[in-house]
């Protein structure tokens, strides 16, 4: 059976669509609030670290334009998920670094993921998954050229 390959950027858009209206269901089941979906790339590069950091670190570590990443950061801080101060060396830097609130977001954050992981994957073997996220790494490489 053949399958149609013209529509993947539509596929993957629904695919998202999906992933994070079930992320938002979680959320709310949790009465977990000012958090969005979007919030997650950020979020779990925070919640790995133990000190503070610059943005510009989190900017590259979550592979989005900067104004993205401050915006995401003033609705983090908005919400009292996180802090942001400047640097003490260097006038040009702004540290950021999750707050106690933003610490307990770690168990949620973790079973969510976990919970979206499992539905996207479903059934699917290990090899199969290593294979998608390969061939996703790749579609996206070929956007960035």
């Amino acid at each position: 059976m053949a399958v149609d390959t013209g529509g993947i950027a539509g596929q993957i858009a629904r695919i998202r669509e999906k992933a994070n209206a079930l992320i938002e269901e979680e959320l709310k089941a949790r009465g977990v609030k000012g958090i969005l979906p979007a919030h997650g790339p950020v979020l779990a590069f925070l919640l790995r670290q133990k000190d503070p950091v610059p943005i510009k670190a989190v900017v590259e570590s979550v592979g989005r334009v900067k104004s993205t990443v401050t915006v995401t950061i003033a609705t983090l801080q908005k919400h009292g998920y996180l802090r942001k101060f400047p640097s003490d060396e260097d006038a040009r830097v702004t540290y950021v670094e999750l707050t106690a609130k933003g610490r307990r977001l770690q168990k949620d954050f973790e079973e969510i993921s976990q919970t979206l992981r499992s539905r996207l994957y479903g059934d699917m073997g290990e090899r199969d998954r290593e294979r998608l996220v390969r061939q996703l790494d790749k579609i996206e490489e070929n956007l960035s050229e």
